[in-house]
Formats: C-alpha cells, sequence, structure tokens
C-alpha cells in the first residue's frame, strides 16, 4: 500500500506554506507521495469569487514540480456542485484500492470537524493529519480534541509538528492586485505567473 497524503484547498493561489506542510507530512508521517488536490466549489468558501480551475492546476505544477514525491490531482475539479471531503475519501478508495490516504487539514478545522458533512465517514476512510500544533479553541488544548475524537470514533488523528505557517492566500490575492514582489511567498515560477497574466489584477 502507497501511504499518500492529500491536501486540499483551493490553492488561490499556492503558497510555500501549503508546500513546508506537505514536507512536514512526508517527512514525520513517512509518506510515499503527497498530491495536492485543488477544490472544485468549496462548500465554506462562497464570500469571494473562486480563480479557474485550470490557473489554479497550472500555479500548483510550478509550485511541485521540482519535488518527486509532490503531484498535482485534479480529482475533485470534474465533481460538480459541492464536494464533501467524506465523498471524496469514498471516490478516491474506489479509484486507487491500493493507497492508504493520510488527510491533511488545519487546526481549525479539527475542531469543526464534528460539523462537516458525515464526520465519522471522514474519520473511517483516512488517518487525519493535523497541522497547528500550538492551536486551541475555547480552552480546548490540540491534544485534547485529538485524544476526544479518537476515542468517541475509533478515529487514526495524529498531529503534524510543521511550523507556524505565516503565508494567507487572500492576502497574496490583495497584494498581486496592487502588483506587489511575491517571491518571499510562493515560488518564484508561481510568482512569475501571476505576474505575466495579471490574475489578481482587478
Amino acid at each position: 500500500m502507497r501511504r499518500v497524503g492529500i491536501l486540499g484547498g483551493t490553492f488561490d493561489p499556492v503558497h510555500n506554506g501549503h508546500l513546508l506542510l506537505g514536507e512536514q507530512a512526508h517527512r514525520e508521517y513517512g509518506l510515499d507521495e503527497i498530491w495536492f488536490m485543488p477544490s472544485h466549489v468549496p462548500p465554506h468558501k462562497k464570500d469571494h469569487h473562486i480563480t479557474d480551475g485550470a490557473a489554479r492546476i497550472r500555479m500548483l505544477e510550478l509550485a511541485t514540480e521540482s519535488v518527486p514525491y509532490f503531484s498535482v490531482s485534479d480529482f475533485e475539479m470534474g465533481r460538480e456542485g459541492n464536494t464533501y471531503t467524506a465523498q471524496t475519501l469514498a471516490l478516491l478508495k474506489e479509484a486507487y484500492p491500493d493507497i492508504e490516504v493520510y488527510f491533511i487539514i488545519g487546526a481549525d478545522s479539527l475542531y469543526q470537524l464534528e460539523s462537516w458533512y458525515h464526520p465519522e465517514q471522514v474519520m473511517a476512510q483516512a488517518v487525519l493529519l493535523v497541522s497547528g500544533r500550538t492551536y486551541e479553541d475555547g480552552g480546548v488544548s490540540l491534544e485534547d480534541e485529538v485524544s476526544y475524537l479518537n476515542k468517541k470514533y475509533g478515529a487514526d488523528i495524529r498531529i503534524l509538528h510543521n511550523p507556524k505557517i505565516e503565508e494567507a492566500s487572500a492576502d497574496i490575492r490583495k497584494r498581486a492586485a496592487l502588483g506587489e514582489d511575491l517571491s518571499k511567498d510562493t515560488p518564484e515560477a508561481v510568482a512569475n505567473y501571476i505576474r505575466e497574466t495579471g490574475l489578481y489584477r482587478k
């Protein structure tokens, strides 16, 4: 069984924090591959326009091409309507029966997990790797939340000890709109692509 880390998101645009997260998952849990999987229409992001899927995939390709165990998956791009994690994981198991899925999420998502679409299916179908070791919500530490969910659902949730991610896609879009230099936030090839295409210019 190949151990595959799945890192989902809008990647609008992909930034160095995403890549560091993939590196950490690969290193800390001995994963064979990391798949960056941009979402089609994320159910929780209806407050702003999402960039065309082809452009987001191209930026991911540019960002990951030099790392042999990174790849870009358009698995969710072809799906119509809202894409829910429980459904994605079930379809992945069908399409790739030879992989063990490690699904990478942020600590904030972990605290919301029980409100997701069929959270018990999410936890049954993948090992969850949670980024954000110092996070807490309402006085509940990340370790306690992991322990609670593991016990209640028989889940396999593990903490990913990655450095704090400073970059945020929303800030990068704003700075790109002003024509600012993005080379400290994204790989150079992605910064060049955004500049040359005028992607986030108003």
